[in-house]
């Protein structure tokens, strides 16, 4: 529903506020900037990503009262980065200025019970689940729920919180090293490959679409994002098609306003199954930045500013590889060097993102590098060389 405050525009030198300093705010401010807006950032780190490119940073914790106030005296409107920021905060900026994405919406993403009951409700497919809140809940859990992966109900990424569990018994020593914190366990899946809907609705209900990228998972961190220009398959095509309309239906639903990824899990047998919702622009959707007309980025600052929403056109086919702080150590090493960027660079095709992350580790995600090619198999041939540049597994 559209309010008399959503449905003014916020014009070019105006101010847009972020609540949350890590690269995907960094991207926002960027993307925000280039449009001729200036942003404020709210971050508790002193020099986080977004923070060092920030036109103004409010250092203080998500939940801080004086900190929130400050952002809503300065920014007219009001995003975040990551899904766990807390949903009264959202709220309480709402009260003061326009916020994109609404807590409401929010909240029921942050927490894997309520998402899959709304998911559910709206008729699209979740893999079978049980919510788990006690120990009486495993030992009641279907048998068909095993094999599974017991979930932490909230605060989980990238795979952390998680567990595969193959038995009742596993499942309960899982549920014992989460300290019982509410979890959910799902039966494990017969997968495919995996794909997402990056899309973008503003506050007049109006939505575009990204075009759905296919990815690679390793260690359950996104490693690999591939966007073909034209799929010549047919079941390809039409689960594409599925996938964009389901996650269209979960925006409506959820009353959302903003940028939103939904990952599908693609099943053996072609069926589509949602494995869950991003409230935020997402790392499969970093490709935008140099294959499409407007960023996923771009997009964020539209719907904030009350701007119509720009073309998601793919300029050619593109290959995402996810850059973590693995490739600065070499097998066995305990310090780190810095990767061979002149080699990676010089294939023409390749577009380098580093995020100013000042230490690296294993794991941590510290910038991506996108491949722009004429043709699907260029970009392919092309990733692969940039894979190996910098010592990274080849892209499949």
């Amino acid at each position: 529903m559209t309010s008399s405050t959503d449905s003014f525009t916020i014009a070019p030198g105006d101010w847009l506020g972020m609540l949350g300093g890590g690269q995907l705010g960094r991207m926002f401010c960027h993307a925000a900037q280039s449009l001729g807006y200036r942003v404020a950032v709210l971050d508790p780190d002193a020099d986080g990503p977004a923070a060092v490119v920030a036109d103004h940073h409010i250092q203080a914790a998500y939940d801080d009262a004086a900190g929130l106030a400050e952002l809503a005296r300065t920014c007219r409107a009001v995003t975040t980065e990551f899904e766990n920021v807390p949903a009264d905060s959202l709220r309480a900026l709402a009260a003061q200025c326009r916020v994109s994405p609404a807590g409401d919406a929010v909240a029921i993403v942050q927490d894997r019970i309520a998402e899959k009951m709304f998911i559910a409700s709206q008729g699209i497919s979740v893999a079978p689940y049980v919510a788990i809140r006690t120990p009486q809940d495993l030992l009641d859990a279907p048998d068909t729920l095993f094999p599974g992966i017991l979930k932490v109900a909230r605060l989980g990424y990238d795979g952390k919180g998680q567990a595969r569990v193959t038995t009742r018994e596993a499942a309960q020593a899982a549920f014992a090293e989460f300290d019982g914190v509410p979890c959910v366990l799902e039966a494990l899946m017969p997968l495919d490959y995996e794909i997402s809907v990056v899309l973008a609705r503003g506050f007049d209900g109006s939505d575009v679409v990204f075009p759905v990228a296919r990815n690679l998972h390793l260690d359950g961190i996104l490693a690999v994002s591939t966007v073909a220009a034209v799929d010549s398959d047919p079941g390809h095509v039409q689960r594409q098609n599925q996938a964009t309309e389901a996650a269209r239906a979960i925006a409506r639903g959820l009353d959302y306003h903003g940028v939103l990824c939904v990952e599908f899990f693609v099943l053996t047998d072609g069926s589509l199954v949602v494995n869950e919702i991003a409230p935020r622009p997402h790392n499969s959707g970093h490709y935008t930045i140099d294959a499409c007309v407007s960023s996923q980025f771009e997009q964020q600052a539209r719907v904030m500013a009350g701007l119509p929403l720009g073309s998601t056109a793919l300029l050619a086919p593109a290959i995402m590889l996810n850059i973590l702080g693995d490739i600065w150590f070499e097998p066995g090493a305990s310090a780190p060097r810095e990767p061979d960027w002149s080699t990676a660079l010089a294939v023409p095709s390749a577009k380098l993102h580093l995020y100013a992350k000042h230490e690296a580790r294993r794991g941590r995600k510290m910038g991506h590098v996108t491949i722009v090619a004429a043709t699907l198999d260029q970009a392919r041939m092309d990733a692969a060389q940039v894979a190996a540049a910098l010592g990274m597994a080849a892209p499949d």
